[in-house]
């Protein structure tokens, strides 16, 4: 790997340092230290802290310089969370990427373009004022034989310059890329097989390591025998506190070690049983914050004429990565380099530090594309197994987790408990809703401390989190004249809980949506005009129009089933999400097929109309929200992690299934309102909101049952029919 230095140094590069804003609340601002360089032949190479999970951002970031420096896509690069290359622009999470990141872009490209026509102005011999710029070519406007190319312009010199304070950028109507369907620039190398993962990265003198996993939740190390690898050549075992692995020259061997390695432990404390869960959570001690307290709920409540209540429950869900987690590390002394799919290169890059005992000026943390993540994963984790196992052999080591690994032991998306109670007037508008979500954070990220790594809790580390992410969507969209919203944030989790997706805004969608649902069934009015009554958001209201128009919906009450004359009833069901509230605008109708005598839920067609302001690029936004509808439906029918009271037992494809190529829906038909007016935000969660509510709410309309208890198996729906 070489230097931003060692770059500029013989690629001939004209370089603009730019002062960034801060990339997240709670962060340091960003000092010079990120760059865009223009090369001698014209190519621009960028540096940016955000990454590429699969979301295609690297193209959008891409289209965003190209338009601002009216430069072709195709010499544009994109070098991507490098903790001594990019600026550090926080992590790429929360459909945060576009909607921060490119605005830092966009100031960065536009402040280039600024300085590459002052230079160009006493070449040509006019103001900067006159000039014009087309594919990286500077010209007099009116007179195009006088030109000259960002290339020539440089003459190895820096700019050395700040970002202004104020640097004119494009207005939208002068857009040429930024809103047009550019192929992801990803894609060609991962269809010919050629593309570099995480899991294909190898360095000169690399060992294999495994992990030895404690056997229960809790369980203390009493010994190894490390005896018991004498017949594996070249085999080693590592230990700290309850931290076990072993490293070997290949890695058949590796596993061959982690698997014969007789290790003794103490047992855990152990887990609540599985069916105990809820009940569990209920009882969990818990700090609650009231975010929203309007009006006398509980006056309005005592008064109405009709007071419904539900509860709704979501599981623990694992992101379940396809591709296991995988990461390299190489300790040395004064110098120490991961190679990582994180998503949080800073974060993890001061965690390791911490967990290392070493400066964190020291560690370089070097991203590589790995698996699709969906949020927390085990991708920090496999660095951190590999960089305590590389510090105690001196060599390089790489740990590819395996299935049982991925699936025990990543961070899962956190079990919740929802009630909700609401009241109607006798013209069955909602006079009350008083609503109290349950829920441990949904963040255990590094973020700098080194025992939010599984490596570092079982090497003595303490955890360190604050609450995240479970009231993120648990304030609804609506207006009402008496409303409470309580968030009752659980202070401990058994499981390991860590972002998934949305992190708690499906779930709390799913309850908000799914009871407004049952409010208009109780108000004998149409679902899609009883949200509209009680909206006030012109947006709002456009994306469920949109979507009840692309759906050609028609206005009824609920239930309306539809007999296919084999058994199986047919409905539709609608959901709104605003994502955070403050984002982007998504309304989805889905079309089920419920069995009634096995309970199999199929969800047939889904309608999706979306309003993330500014689309960057069509086609990526298309990308992601048909990957949250696929995935959010595994969610919605499939997917719960089974445990016991020694801990996970969901450890393969059999005990979580996901959704099979054969469940995808017949179709998703997507409307796009493209709001060119408006910043762009992020497409990467907001579909995945209002999914489940769709689903369960198709259901009520396809059999009259309510099943208020994720995911919706055929037992569950089976057991609601009855």
């Amino acid at each position: 790997m070489i230097t931003r230095r060692q770059f500029l140094r013989t690629g001939g590069a004209l370089v603009v340092a730019f002062s960034l804003p801060s990339p997240a609340r709670g962060q340091a601002p960003v000092s010079l230290d990120a760059w865009l360089a223009v090369g001698a032949d014209g190519t621009v190479t960028v540096f940016c802290g955000k990454v590429e999970l699969g979301t295609g951002v690297e193209t959008a970031l891409a289209q965003i310089v190209a338009e601002e420096l009216d430069v072709p896509m195709a010499r544009v690069t994109m070098v991507l969370g490098d903790t001594w290359r990019t600026p550090n622009q926080g992590l790429t999470v929360g459909s945060k990427t576009i909607q921060q990141g490119g605005p830092q872009l966009r100031q960065a490209a536009a402040a280039a373009r600024q300085g590459l026509l002052e230079l160009a102005s006493p070449r040509l011999g006019v103001d900067a004022d006159r000039l014009v710029v087309r594919d990286g070519i500077v010209a007099v406007e009116g007179a195009p034989a006088r030109q000259i190319s960002y290339g020539e312009l440089i003459g190895g010199r820096r700019f050395n310059r700040d970002l202004p304070a104020r640097v004119a950028v494009k207005t939208p109507d002068r857009y040429r890329v930024v809103g047009t369907a550019a192929p992801r620039v990803d894609i060609p190398a991962k269809v010919r097989g050629a593309y570099v993962y995480v899991q294909n990265v190898r360095v000169p003198d690399m060992l294999h390591g495994r992990v030895v996993r404690p056997p229960a939740v809790g369980a203390t190390l009493a010994g190894v025998d490390e005896v018991s690898l004498r017949g594996i050549p070249g085999a080693r075992v590592v230990t700290r506190g309850n931290f076990v692995g072993v490293v070997a020259e290949r890695e058949e061997l590796a596993i061959r070690a982690a698997r014969e390695l007789r290790v003794t432990w103490n047992d855990g404390a152990g887990l609540p049983e599985a069916g105990d869960l809820y009940e569990a959570i209920r009882t969990t001690p818990t700090t609650d914050r009231v975010v929203r307290n309007k009006g006398d709920v509980a006056a309005a409540l005592a008064g109405a004429a009709d007071v419904r209540r539900a509860t709704y429950q979501t599981p623990f869900q694992m992101h379940a990565s396809i591709g296991p987690s995988c990461a390299v590390a190489d300790v040395k002394p004064g110098q120490v380099t991961i190679w990582s799919g994180t998503q949080g290169a800073w974060g993890l890059r001061d965690a390791i530090a911490q967990l290392l005992g070493v400066p964190r000026e020291g560690v370089r943390v070097i991203w590589v594309e790995a698996s699709g993540c969906y949020g927390h994963n085990g991708a920090d984790d496999a660095a951190a197994d590999a960089a305590l196992l590389s510090q105690a052999v001196g060599r390089p080591v790489r740990v590819q987790w395996m299935r049982h690994d991925e699936h025990g032991w990543e961070p899962k998306g956190p079990a919740m408990v929802i009630d909700v109670r609401a009241a109607l007037d006798t013209a069955g508008a909602v006079v009350a809703w008083d609503y109290a979500v349950r829920t441990p954070t949904h963040s255990t990220r590094p973020g700098g401390e080194g025992g939010n790594l599984l490596a570092g809790q079982l090497a003595g580390l303490r955890p360190r989190a604050g609450f995240t992410g479970g009231d993120r969507n648990a304030d609804h969209p609506y207006v009402f004249p008496n409303d409470r919203v309580t968030v009752r944030w659980q202070t401990t989790s058994r499981v390991r809980p860590s972002a998934l997706r949305g992190l708690g805004a499906p779930q709390n969608t799913y309850a908000n949506e799914s009871f407004m649902d049952e409010l208009a069934a109780a108000a004998h009015a149409d679902p899609v005009e009883f949200r509209l009554r009680h909206l006030t958001d012109p947006r709002a209201t456009a994306v469920i129009e949109a979507v009840a128009k692309l759906a050609r919906w028609t206005p009824r009450t609920s239930p309306a089933p539809r007999a296919d004359g084999d058994g199986v009833a047919r409905g539709r069901g609608i959901a709104y999400a605003r994502y955070e509230n403050q984002n982007a605008y998504v309304a989805v109708v889905t079309e089920v097929a419920v069995n009634r005598q096995s309970g199999a839920v199929r969800v047939a067609r889904v309608w999706v109309a979306h309003d993330c302001g500014l689309v960057i690029n069509p086609d990526g936004v298309r990308n992601q929200i048909e990957g949250n509808v696929v995935q959010t439906i595994s969610r919605a029918l499939k997917e719960e992690v089974g445990f016991d009271r020694r801990g996970v037992t969901s450890l393969d494809w059999s005990t979580y299934p996901i959704l099979t190529f054969s469940e995808v829906p017949e179709a998703v038909e997507i409307a796009l309102i493209d709001r060119p007016e408006q910043p762009a935000v992020g497409a990467g969660e907001p579909a995945a909101c209002p999914v489940p509510a769709a689903i369960a709410n198709a259901i009520f309309d396809a059999t009259g049952a309510r099943v208020r208890a994720m995911p919706f198996t055929p037992e569950r729906v089976r057991k609601a029919l009855a």
